[in-house]
């Protein structure tokens, strides 16, 4: 189902899938050339997210392929449009999840580009010209210049791939409940994975008492000595729960698996906000009864437009953040989509993609 058009003479070695088997193989591709409001980038480093493997299986009926998947690139800019002026050859860059928005509708018009009704991804998207987006398991990335973000100098650039999906997607629920000026609150995390983890670092580096709560009680080592948690909260044991009753001011739930919103909103103060991040294929189960007698919220949040999302670097560069990754080859990202699956990584696989580490 590749659509290319005339302009896109760029030929580029990639990886995509072709079928719903989700499995990777080379793929041979056509980018655009660079346009005057665009940017080419050498791609160094992609994060794989889960989001990844749900379009290559076709879990959620839209894939198009075959797909090249990725969201959370890394790279150097080779070539700058003439309308550019932000950006030059050789800047540190990075690309997440939108390639394009309408640029006129009140979304776009604040800075929320990623809530235009017309937003199209970094892969399995149309973009303006009509073509299919191609995402960033490939070696070169033409990108809209409104669409790219710098990467701090002091940041690690396969480190802080993930960020571009990852750190965005929890760094913007944060801001949006006014955890970044407001120090001090009890703050809630739900699963320690890709997501979670880097919420954790993003909460402890706000000033907040961050408590995680999973379903393994094997994480919590590594969540209160490595990832500096204060509290850990087992969900399958009904005494830690009922001690954690009414602690949380927010609740960040970043898992991706179904499970019931009940027993996680009897953890909320009354007032407090849950906020859901994560995205299960499956509905979600919701009762009425710990909404209503805790006047508590329940709301979602999808990654952040592109000025949150510079910001949310910058405030990276500023604290040190960055994601744990496992750095992988090209032809280990099959392994790494099976290991993810079975929620096999510490605690984001991240492709290299220029063969950096064997420099």
């Amino acid at each position: 189902m590749a659509v290319e058009k005339p302009n896109h003479t760029q030929t580029v070695p990639g990886w995509a899938a072709y079928d719903s088997s989700g499995k990777i193989a080379p793929y041979i591709f056509k980018r655009r050339e660079n346009g005057v409001n665009d940017v080419t980038i050498k791609v160094l480093y992609c994060g794989i997210c889960h989001t990844d493997l749900h379009h290559v299986k076709n879990d959620w009926g839209i894939t198009m392929y075959p797909v090249v998947p990725g969201h959370e690139i890394t790279g150097v800019i080779t070539k700058v449009g003439s309308n550019v002026k932000n950006f030059k050859v050789g800047d540190r860059v990075g690309v997440g999840c939108l390639a394009a928005s309408c640029l006129e509708c009140e979304f776009c018009k604040s800075s929320q580009e990623n809530y235009c009704d017309q937003i199209q991804f970094t892969y399995n998207g149309i973009f303006w010209d009509g073509s299919i987006t191609y995402g960033g398991y490939s070696k070169m990335l033409v990108a809209d210049h409104r669409y790219v973000v710098h990467v701090p100098d002091n940041l690690p650039m396969d480190a802080a791939a993930p960020l571009l999906c990852a750190g965005i997607t929890v760094f913007s629920p944060m801001k949006d409940s006014q955890l970044l000026e407001s120090p001090g609150k009890m703050v809630g995390i739900v699963g320690l994975g890709g997501l979670g983890h880097v919420a954790v670092k993003m909460a402890k580096a706000f000033g907040h008492h961050v408590t995680v709560i999973s379903t393994s009680p094997s994480k919590e080592k590594e969540a209160r000595q490595r990832l500096g948690a204060d509290g850990f909260i087992v969900s399958t044991n009904e005494e830690q729960m009922l001690r954690g009753k009414r602690t949380l001011d927010v609740i960040l739930d970043t898992v991706s698996a179904k499970h019931s919103l009940g027993p996680i909103l009897e953890l909320l103060k009354v007032n407090g906000t849950l906020v859901v991040v994560g995205a299960p294929d499956r509905p979600m189960d919701l009762p009425s009864f710990p909404l209503i007698f805790g006047k508590r919220a329940v709301k979602g949040s999808m990654t952040g437009g592109m000025k949150e999302t510079q910001e949310m670097m910058d405030v990276c560069g500023k604290h040190n953040i960055t994601c744990d990754v496992e750095l992988i080859e090209p032809d280990q990202i099959n392994e790494a989509l099976d290991r993810l699956a079975r929620n096999d990584v510490r605690y984001r696989f991240v492709i290299d993609i220029a063969g950096r580490s064997k420099l």
